[in-house]
């Protein structure tokens, strides 16, 4: 059976002008392999492994070429044009891979690098999707207080930023763990919280508590600094307030404050800090 979107070994079972023709155990389903891939030497009866999707015409076509995404598999690619159906990735391929306007988890341009996974659609058509959530690997070889880098690939109000740790393996930032600008897209380095039971990686962005708050601490005092030593506001400004000005949330910081102020750095007023050295 001729398999799209997959390698397969299939055997030469014809030679014509333009290629030869290659059929698995069914000889009646055949794929043609265009002349100026077909090795030299090749006689009927050769085995050679070859790549199938579809070409310009949407007909079925062999390639020896390496394909940068198979079925099944989560790659990196770039964007090679825009049109009004959606883009066109380089995947390596004479004819480049499109991804639907309904498969993008965020607005791209030329030149822009996706992390993508390959599916076939209704129509029986390789496309790309940026939902690579269901094609990521479970059960991850790191343990709790791993450093990881990974991709933001999806943001949900809800539950947090699902992350492709290493483009291979299923990862996420809770909600309660996200502070300052996290965007689709984005590629960052996190600490592994823990491994779930069906083998996902809860993430973290943030150091373990008392690194946190040194950081933040550090953090209000160059932002005291470049409002001349005096923020006009306090921790009793509203969360949004906080988190715009700062990037941090409110909670963080509320105890960025205590410890500054513990430490005779600051003081505060009714509506505003004060960095006393």
């Amino acid at each position: 059976m001729l398999r799209l979107g997959e390698k397969q070994i299939l055997q030469v079972v014809k030679k014509v002008e333009f290629g030869v023709y290659l059929a698995d155990d069914t000889p009646e389903e055949r794929v043609l392999l265009p002349i100026k891939q077909v090795p030299t030497g090749t006689a009927v009866g050769d085995k050679l492994e070859v790549f199938l999707y579809r070409d310009s015409s949407d007909r079925i076509i062999a390639t020896t070429k390496e394909p940068k995404l198979v079925l099944g598999q989560v790659s990196r690619l770039k964007v090679a044009q825009t049109a009004k159906i959606g883009a066109f990735l380089d995947w390596g391929l004479e004819k480049d891979l499109l991804l639907p306007f309904k498969e993008q988890t965020r607005k791209v341009a030329v030149g822009d690098e996706v992390l993508a996974a390959l599916y076939l659609d209704k129509s029986n058509r390789l496309c790309a999707t940026m939902k690579v959530y269901p094609y990521l690997s479970l059960n991850p070889p790191f343990k709790p207080e791993d450093t990881v880098i990974g991709q933001v690939y999806q943001i949900s109000q809800q539950f947090g930023a699902f992350v492709a740790v290493e483009d291979r393996y299923s990862g996420l930032i809770p909600k309660r763990e996200l502070y300052g600008e996290i965007r689709c897209g984005q590629e960052i380095e996190a600490r592994v919280v823990g491994v779930t039971e069906d083998g996902k990686l809860t993430l973290g962005i943030r150091q373990k508590a008392y690194l946190q708050i040194e950081e933040d601490a550090k953090k209000l005092l160059e932002l005291l600094n470049s409002y001349e030593w005096v923020l006009p506001f306090s921790d009793k400004a509203a969360p949004e307030v906080i988190t715009q000005q700062t990037g941090m949330s409110k909670n963080q910081f509320k105890r960025a404050v205590g410890h500054l102020l513990k430490e005779g750095y600051i003081e505060i007023g009714e509506k505003s800090i004060r960095r006393l050295k």
